[in-house]
């Protein structure tokens, strides 16, 4: 049997967003019973949708598909106020999961319309995330996510822009937009590359860190998921050939001939038992050496909504 030496980035998979939105579906769960109602994926990863199924967790794509009255959670990537209205005309019992820091942006986004600026939001066109901002801020808001499209924009009021990111892009690309925008709009106000969230930039960080040591990256994450598909984007563009797998089952064992190190690192959706799964398929076939790369070590918690928080901390916090 071959040895085969597999690294692991650290940091890697869940990040306190995805967290927080895991556990305020099972603790909604067993607060009310089910079923309770997720608009779209919770977050982008089939596997977590199929647990919390398993739970007695529904998922839908709009609110008119839920009953009136019913307990229904808002997914991690946040919601347009069309549809919190939506949810507000059924009588629906709201709870929001979305991830403070795409809460961030979106409040970000609201402050520069009130000041009466137009706002560029550099993102990818259909992503659930981005339909929420863009649904957040009341006023012009133009799409971009290519250094390309800048020379496009045609402002009201080129003295009168604003520019808020994506939490899940790449921080280099974003970082050529932006220059690109500042460029061209030299008095445009914006927050550099602070919007791309923390978890996002220490998984990019990692996985080029990984690519260093690595014949070939390995991203488990799901197809649909943004800051999976920029994992690999980013390793691939050091020249180690890399892949998104799903999970263990759509690992292609010749995508590893010739290779000695195998680098794995996960998506900020994708939970750590795909890549303990992916580990033992790679057992049966090699000698496996098992090490972690030294990397940053997140603490970072985010607080659940007040009617969701443990009733014993409640109570001894009253």
């Amino acid at each position: 049997m071959r040895e085969l030496r597999v690294v692991l980035a650290q940091p890697r998979g869940f990040c306190a967003g995805v967290e927080r939105a895991i556990e305020i579906v099972e603790r909604a769960l067993e607060r009310y019973g089910p079923p309770v109602y997720v608009r779209h994926e919770i977050v982008h990863n089939k596997h977590v949708v199929e647990a919390l199924k398993s739970k007695g967790a529904r998922f839908v794509d709009e609110v008119d598909e839920i009953p009136e009255g019913a307990v229904t959670v808002f997914s991690a990537h946040g919601v347009a106020e069309a549809v919190e209205t939506s949810a507000k005309g059924r009588q629906l019992r709201v709870i929001d999961a979305a991830c403070p820091l795409v809460t961030k942006v979106h409040k970000e986004g609201q402050r520069y319309a009130a000041r009466d600026f137009e706002v560029i939001l550099i993102g990818h066109q259909g992503h659930p995330e981005v339909e929420g901002t863009m649904g957040r801020i009341d006023g012009p808001v133009h799409l971009i996510s290519r250094v390309e499209e800048v020379a496009d924009l045609r402002p009201v009021d080129p003295g009168k822009l604003a520019f808020v990111t994506q939490t899940t892009l790449s921080v280099d690309d974003t970082r050529d937009v932006i220059a690109a925008l500042r460029a061209r709009f030299p008095s445009i106000v914006g927050p550099d590359t602070r919007d791309i969230c923390y978890a996002t930039q220490n998984r990019q960080t990692a996985v080029r860190k990984l690519a260093m040591e690595a014949d070939v990256i390995l991203v488990v994450g799901a197809e649909n998921s943004s800051n999976s598909n920029r994992l690999r984007e980013i390793a691939a563009s050091t020249g180690a050939p890399s892949h998104l797998i799903d999970s263990a089952e759509t690992l292609r064992l010749e995508w590893l001939d010739g290779a000695r190190t195998v680098g794995i690192t996960a998506g900020a959706s994708a939970p750590e038992l795909l890549v303990q799964q992916l580990i033992r398929k790679l057992e049966a076939h090699f000698q496996v050496k098992v090490e972690t790369l030294d990397g940053i070590a997140e603490n970072v918690h985010f607080r659940l909504p007040a009617e969701l928080a443990d009733r014993t901390a409640e109570a001894g916090s009253a």
